[in-house]
């Protein structure tokens, strides 16, 4: 049985915009993938159980690369995110071959997660220590069970030189609660600042310098995984009923919906850590350039393990 609070690694993408499995690519000459600096910063900030949310078809792969990387941990486990692993009374659609989003991927969990303080973050993404170390004091912290935090980052230093990308631009209110969630599809970086369309790049807005982008680093209390047991089936029966091949519901739906219907508190805690990740295989030069630098800067050593 884990212990929180839990690191959960959202590890069961497609990688189709990649052109392959980014969340076991290396990215540097020890051979060392972005969830190994998570796992390296996760634990130096006080986390001592993971579990990894994984496809059955990627698990040899993927367990040969994690390889002697866990040992420090106390507690990892695995769970599947595969089509099958659906409510009683759900069946597959006939032809489909896309995962369901990143609450499919929780809901598959709430027997791990159940009662349990974690946080959430993408495989292919890097948060830096800073964040992990918000992240785990928030939960220190926040009693409230139904009061969960999102940490935000800064909106340009998430975007990408190689193409669009998708971003949800929280909106606070003078507390730091969060409003809400605008989903833009497509941002584009364009003199330093993010920029979004709505008409397929014929027009560009600006976002608001002030906004900060979710990177899908949550911070979820004790009831998080209750609520998504109780109400995820249906939404996924109606989705699944009304687009067979294509629905698929992320974690940010679901906290949206959650707010929406005052089931839950969301706070924005803003971080100073700049994010990176490999959206584009043309990222990943970018992303090892990161990394060689933060260790010049001495915050990583030679090897991680």
């Amino acid at each position: 049985m884990l212990n929180s609070p839990v690191l959960v690694v959202l590890a069961a993408g497609m990688g189709s915009r990649y052109g392959g499995l980014k969340q076991i690519d290396k990215m540097d000459e020890y051979g060392n993938t972005l969830i190994n600096f998570s796992l390296y910063d996760a634990y130096k900030a006080g986390f001592r159980d993971v579990l990894f949310i994984i496809r059955h078809d990627i698990k040899d792969d993927f367990m040969a690369v994690m390889g002697d990387k866990l040992g420090k941990f106390d507690n990892v486990d695995y769970v599947y995110q595969d089509l099958d692993n659906l409510p009683s009374g759900i069946e597959i659609p006939l032809g489909r071959t896309k995962p369901y989003g990143t609450t499919h991927a929780l809901f598959c969990s709430a027997e791990k997660l159940k009662g349990k303080q974690f946080i959430t973050i993408n495989a292919d993404d890097f948060y830096g220590y800073g964040s992990y170390e918000l992240a785990y004091k928030f939960l220190a912290e926040e009693k409230a069970p139904d009061t969960h935090a999102i940490i935000g980052y800064e909106i340009a230093g998430t975007l990408s030189k190689s193409g669009y990308v998708s971003r949800g631009v929280c909106i606070t209110d003078k507390d730091s609660n969060l409003v809400r969630i605008d989903e833009r599809k497509k941002i584009k970086l364009i003199d330093g600042e993010g920029y979004f369309t709505l008409d397929d790049g014929k027009t560009f807005n600006a976002i608001p310098h002030e906004a900060v982008s979710s990177m899908n680093m949550w911070a979820f209390n004790r009831n998080f995984i209750d609520e998504l047991e109780r109400s995820f089936p249906e939404r996924l029966k109606n989705g699944l009923e009304e687009q067979p091949l294509k629905f698929e519901e992320t974690i940010t739906d679901a906290v949206k919906l959650m707010i929406e219907k005052e089931q839950a508190k969301v706070k924005v805690v803003p971080t100073a850590e700049t994010w990176f990740g490999v959206t584009y295989h043309e990222d990943k030069p970018m992303v090892k350039a990161s990394i060689d630098k933060l260790r010049a800067e001495g915050k990583y050593p030679d090897k991680l393990y």
